[in-house]
């Protein structure tokens, strides 16, 4: 075994001047007041590696025009495709009207675990919350299910950035494979 250097890796990675042809993850992802620029520039990052459609800043998520934001993100801000809506309910609303389905990273009464989605699923908003609240009950309300991550420590959460990765990424595996 040995290292890749990074020209052996970006050989097979997608150049910037090829992202309009990548075959991004009907997936977009409303990030709900999540408080942290770090935070939020690490969901850019993943972002940009599980090639989501969007990302959808909501409430007072900070965007990319902050240096922290840019520092974690490190380049995907002009990579992955962004916009704010300020009401995140109102941006479940608007991707569900074109035909997505809306489910909430959230621990609920009604929970689906995070592996058990199929392809059918697709195209799907996937929303995140609040680093300490989570997913507003506002919001909530206009999702279709609640996908859990199972914790087996004594935390009942994972980092929101870290959760984020984990979802994202199976949601990748299953649309690739499916």
């Amino acid at each position: 075994m040995r290292k890749l250097t990074h020209d052996e890796i970006s050989v097979s990675r997608l150049k910037p001047e090829n992202l309009a042809e990548a075959n991004r993850m009907p997936v977009v992802v409303i990030v709900d007041s999540v408080r942290s620029m770090y935070n939020t520039g690490s969901m850019f990052r993943t972002s940009d590696g599980a090639m989501i459609e969007k990302l959808v800043l909501c409430g007072y998520t900070p965007t990319p025009e902050k240096k922290e934001v840019l520092k974690t993100a490190l380049g995907s801000a002009e990579s992955v495709a962004w916009e704010y809506i300020k009401d995140a309910a109102e941006a479940v609303k608007k991707y569900k009207a074109l035909g997505y389905t809306a489910a909430a990273l959230e621990l609920t009464d009604k929970k689906t675990i995070y592996t058990s989605l199929a392809k059918s699923h697709f195209p799907l908003v996937l929303v995140v919350g609040n680093e300490i609240t989570g997913v507003s009950q506002n919001v909530l309300d206009e999702c279709d299910m609640a996908l859990e991550i199972p914790q087996h420590g004594i935390k009942q959460s994972l980092n929101v950035a870290v959760a984020y990765g984990v979802a994202v990424f199976e949601l990748r595996r299953v649309f690739d494979n499916a």
